[in-house]
């Protein structure tokens, strides 16, 4: 699709599982073509993660649209040579392994700076390319500890608990392909060249962290679980209803007013001690069990209607199976259907976000392993005979 913002753009992608991979998906995704290098043989090990069909996973593929597969042994010396070689045709190299992996395999910053002054390099790991952890290994739910999140997550007194997502992986991913698009803004409309972006996996969730290290500054104050509320902001929390649990964010000023009022408490509605949100903090316990005490014999749907009606925001708590049926995740187009090489349909996330120009797209479904490892090295001038060659070597695949 040419008329994508990417277009013209090549990437090159040398990580595995999430981080790495995601970032590349979202420059894809609007039209970036990424080359991802994997090993020969199992290919990158998401291909194996988690519901496989017929053998593949289907959340590979997800992760891995758009993309095309090259099969490249990294620990032998040709298969070094060849990232060299792509490397100079590219506007961006992506890697996620630990530090220290691509200067032992020859293919420092330093040697593909010079190789291709104008190359992006993404180098996404646990704790960042310096430092004293640097060369430790971390993977997300650590990176997600050491920025704080795991210590909130959960009901007080408890043991910490994690979103079920690898967080640390997919904002980081995040973080590095919007530390891509500065370099390329950097590189081409300001007459610069090609430099390294250096993404932790915690700095990226600890970039989140809203008040958390001001508050500690200043008054000494640590954030302390606080289950389904957000603490110090009020009313806003998870109430139980006859068949399950709902959402209501009612912490705005006036929201607050329409909120009491429909529940039939226009004396917490009208008290000028909360007017505001630090007078609603201070007593949000009270708060709380007046809201719950009216949702906890009222069913979901009921409560939600009421809701709307006031202008009070509240939601349901999604299922995966929730998002499937939800209207307006179709109505927006929010999910796209993907068939895979083996011919089945998935369904996935669509791409984000929403451009009115140039939007992203799905172009091609994920690669096969090796799908286009003859194709993308003919293009980099590897002749028949020493693609049979480096295959007979075990180099490609």
């Amino acid at each position: 699709m040419a008329g994508q913002i990417l277009a013209g753009i090549r990437v090159l992608e040398l990580g595995q599982l999430i981080a790495g991979p995601f970032a590349a998906k979202t420059l894809a995704d609007f039209g970036a073509q990424v080359i991802k290098i994997e090993p020969p043989g199992q290919g990158d090990p998401l291909r194996k993660w988690r519901l496989l069909h017929e053998g593949t996973s289907v959340w590979w593929e997800a992760q891995s649209r758009n993309k095309q597969s090259v099969c490249v042994d990294l620990r032998q010396q040709e298969g070094q040579d060849i990232v060299r070689l792509l490397a100079r045709q590219a506007d961006v190299l992506i890697e996620n392994f630990r530090p220290g992996t691509l200067e032992k395999w020859g293919l420092s910053w330093e040697t593909l700076h010079e190789l291709n002054p104008r190359l992006i390099m993404l180098r996404i790991s646990g704790y960042g390319q310096t430092g004293p952890k640097s060369r430790e290994p971390g993977f997300a739910a650590i990176g997600e500890a050491m920025a704080g999140l795991r210590y909130l997550n959960g009901e007080p007194g408890r043991a910490p608990v994690r979103a079920g997502l690898s967080l640390g992986d997919t904002i980081a991913g995040l973080h590095g392909a919007l530390g891509v698009m500065l370099a390329l803004y950097q590189r081409d409309a300001r007459g610069g060249v090609g430099q390294v972006i250096d993404a932790a996996l915690y700095e990226s969730l600890f970039n989140l962290s809203e008040s958390l290290l001001p508050e500690y500054s200043v008054f000494g104050a640590v954030r302390e679980p606080a289950g389904a509320a957000l603490p110090g902001i009020a009313p806003s929390n998870a109430y139980p209803c006859a068949d399950g649990y709902v959402l209501i964010a009612g912490n705005g000023d006036a929201i607050y007013s329409r909120l009491m009022a429909r529940i039939g408490r226009n004396d917490l509605g009208q008290d000028p001690d909360l007017a505001h949100n630090d007078g609603r903090a201070r007593r949000v316990a009270e708060i709380d069990a007046a809201i719950g005490a009216w949702t906890h014999t009222r069913h979901i749907d009921d409560v939600l209607a009421a809701m709307r009606e006031a202008d009070v925001p509240a939601g349901r708590i999604y299922s995966v199976a929730d998002i499937a049926a939800d209207p307006h995740y179709r109505a927006r187009n929010a999910i796209t259907t993907v068939a895979s090489a083996a011919g089945v349909a998935v369904e996935m996330p669509a791409v984000f976000p929403c451009l009115s120009s140039h939007p992203g797209a799905v172009r091609e479904r994920a690669p096969t392993l090796g799908e286009h490892t003859d194709t993308v090295l003919a293009q980099a001038g590897l002749t028949d005979a020493q693609r049979d060659a480096l295959r007979a070597k075990g180099v490609i695949a």
